[in-house]
């Protein structure tokens, strides 16, 4: 699996590339991501765009990125609705409206995305952050990407915006223990490879500290 990182702004969410045809949260600067995904790939390439959940950083570029790649737009079915709330999308905090568009696929815990003959993507429901919120696994190279869940060093996702639940994220969290992790593609701050599987452990901890 290749993985190609992309940062637009300090605010804005990670963006990952993989295999140059699934974008994972195109992030919130589109014109900045469309400048980097043409130094990366042809975005004609680009067959499928996935949200780990629908807040404003993560997701306000997705529309006019799939419309320019020709790809759906896929999230979790818990968190379709929030795209067209400020107040769920957080998109106030960002002086700004919902992103407001109609995703075309919704998963749900478990399905499946093929990447190639070898490796798939499994779609974790992560609630907590927000009630949609997804984790995805690849279990080849044992890469997660785990959006607002967990984060580096012990990180968790926030928990005070419409729609959080830190029960919920701590169970998120529970769950994604029980995988073995190589790396975490997070949706803010830096990759890492550094006993990945410890730092989601330390994460877990984190939030049980607030429950």
């Amino acid at each position: 699996m290749k993985v190609q990182r992309i940062n637009t702004s300090p605010y804005a969410s990670n963006s990952y590339l993989i295999n140059e045809k699934i974008l994972i949260d195109p992030g919130m600067d589109t014109n900045r991501l469309i400048e980097k995904l043409e130094e990366l790939t042809d975005p004609a390439n680009i067959e499928l765009i996935i949200l780990t959940h629908g807040h404003f950083d993560h997701s306000a570029a997705a529309k006019p990125v799939a419309e320019l790649c020709n790809a759906p737009i896929a999230i979790h079915k818990d968190d379709a609705a929030s795209l067209k709330s400020e107040e769920t999308s957080a998109s106030m905090l960002f002086s700004a409206q919902a992103p407001n568009f109609e995703p075309d696929i919704l998963y749900e815990d478990g399905d499946i995305v093929k990447i190639d003959d070898i490796e798939a993507l499994q779609v974790i429901h992560t609630p907590g952050h927000t009630p949609g919120g997804i984790s995805l696994y690849e279990p080849y190279s044992k890469g997660l990407f785990s959006g607002d869940t967990v984060f580096p060093n012990g990180g968790i996702g926030r928990t005070d915006f419409a729609g959080g639940s830190m029960e919920d994220l701590s169970a998120s969290i529970e769950k994604l223990t029980k995988l073995d992790v190589i790396t975490i593609y997070p949706g803010h701050g830096p990759v890492t490879s550094d006993d990945a599987n410890k730092q989601i452990r330390l994460s877990l901890q984190m939030s049980r500290s607030f429950r």
